[in-house]
């Protein structure tokens, strides 16, 4: 194992090095309001992105959205000129997840970046998650109507069978289990749409993106479904689908295509290293590795001691900075701050030696729904940090992410994982 300190940018060469010419990188998160894990994920991109030619960023965003920051970062037409312009029309709660000055900032490097390359080079920017059911639709109709008109009426009848239940996840989940269920609508269309997409004009991504949205209303129709079982296959859909996509961004960039991924450590962090495998649940860390091979993908984990952090009391509140307690005695966090509060990484290729690294310890996960009073109860993942990480970034104290705007929007996402990861 090696330890490194971490200060500056210049601090990740030996990350980098250790990276190699692995073609995807996942960098997590322990949470979905620190700005150090939004800015140190944004030092280590820059670099693979400079140094190792990395193509895309994908995050755990949605489509529709994460879409506008992609037509930004490459300069399209009509795509905006003004970042927070576009990062307002985020309205799914939690909000501050990519609404906020960190992606911003990210956002305009990419930008100037891309200014300089060539239109088959530009660094892209997309959302990995299923949620965007309805929005997915209407951005299809949107479009078809101006290039398809015929495939664009069967999306409007795709919509049509969605249409008693009004945005509304749940009430469709309960409806499908015995009455109705949409399922065969949106497949018939994903088939139409994949037979035409090649055909659609617009900018170099259109078809990708109008299929890519066919793709999400069937696996987001197959997502809220799976929400009404006692089960885990809400989950494992969704981070099923999360794979997906990458694996197609991967096709669709072409020969020596490079990926970053962006999402918290329970989907990064290979799920067979944590009990999570006993639930019987998956992930897109675990999925990569076995779909690409352990050799072509590398897993980055982070965590903190203590600290402040953006969050809410319950699904919908107002989002707040709220307090991050010291960390629970005997896990990771805890351990490694008693060594020494100095902020470093460690990495795990070359073996540990140690029995902290090999064994089961407890890892810290706070998710959008936070209660710092109760974080003990719930908020840590039995985790062998050697086996769910390539690398492990410690940060003794971290502070809250800058979110652009306050207000939530809690009508716009379901509560179905836990901890709101």
């Amino acid at each position: 194992m090696t330890v490194k300190p971490l200060s500056t940018s210049k601090d990740l060469d030996a990350l980098i090095e250790d990276i190699d010419d692995k073609p995807v990188v996942m960098l997590g998160e322990a949470s979905h309001g620190t700005h150090e894990f939004y800015t140190w994920r944004t030092a280590i991109s820059k670099r693979l992105i400079q140094e190792k030619g990395f193509s895309f960023i994908a995050v755990e965003g949605d489509w529709p959205d994460c879409y506008k920051i992609n037509r930004y970062v490459k300069g399209y037409k009509d795509a905006g000129d003004n970042i927070r312009t576009v990062l307002g029309a985020f309205d799914r709660w939690p909000t501050w997840m990519w609404a906020n000055w960190e992606v911003a900032a990210l956002a305009d490097w990419l930008r100037e970046y891309n200014q300089s390359q060539p239109i088959d080079k530009k660094v892209g920017f997309y959302g990995l998650d299923v949620y965007s059911l309805w929005d997915s639709m209407r951005e299809m109709v949107a479009y078809l109507e101006k290039e398809d008109p015929q495939t664009a009426q069967s999306v409007k009848k795709a919509i049509q069978c969605f249409q008693p239940y009004e945005d509304n996840e749940h009430a469709y989940a309960r409806v499908s289990l015995t009455e109705h269920s949409c399922r065969d609508k949106v497949l018939a269309l994903l088939k139409e749409v994949r037979l035409k997409a090649q055909f659609l004009d617009g900018d170099r991504e259109a078809g990708f993106n109008t299929e890519q949205n066919a793709l999400i209303a069937v696996n987001a129709e197959k997502y809220y479904r799976s929400m009404m079982s006692f089960d885990n296959e809400s989950w494992n859909v969704r981070d099923t689908h999360m794979m997906e996509t990458l694996d197609r961004l991967m096709n669709f960039h072409g020969a020596g295509a490079k990926g970053i991924v962006w999402e918290h450590n329970t989907h990064i962090g290979d799920a067979r290293a944590t009990n999570m495998h006993r639930s019987g649940m998956v992930n897109i860390g675990q999925l990569a590795r076995v779909q690409y091979g352990i050799n072509k993908v590398y897993l980055v984990g982070f965590g903190s001691y203590e600290g402040t952090v953006i969050a809410g009391e319950e699904w919908g509140a107002l989002m707040e900075e709220m307090e991050v307690p010291k960390a629970r005695e005997g896990s990771i966090e805890y351990i490694l701050h008693r060594e020494s509060p100095q902020d470093r990484y460690l990495l795990f290729n070359t073996g540990t030696g140690e029995k902290l690294y090999d064994e089961q310890v407890h890892h810290r996960a706070i998710g959008v729904v936070y209660n710092p009073d109760r974080e003990r109860y719930g908020n840590y993942v039995p985790s062998v940090m050697a086996r769910r990480y390539d690398a492990f970034m410690y940060l003794d104290r971290t502070s809250a992410l800058h979110p652009l705007h306050m207000q939530p929007h809690a009508d716009k996402m379901p509560d179905t994982y836990p901890f709101g990861f």
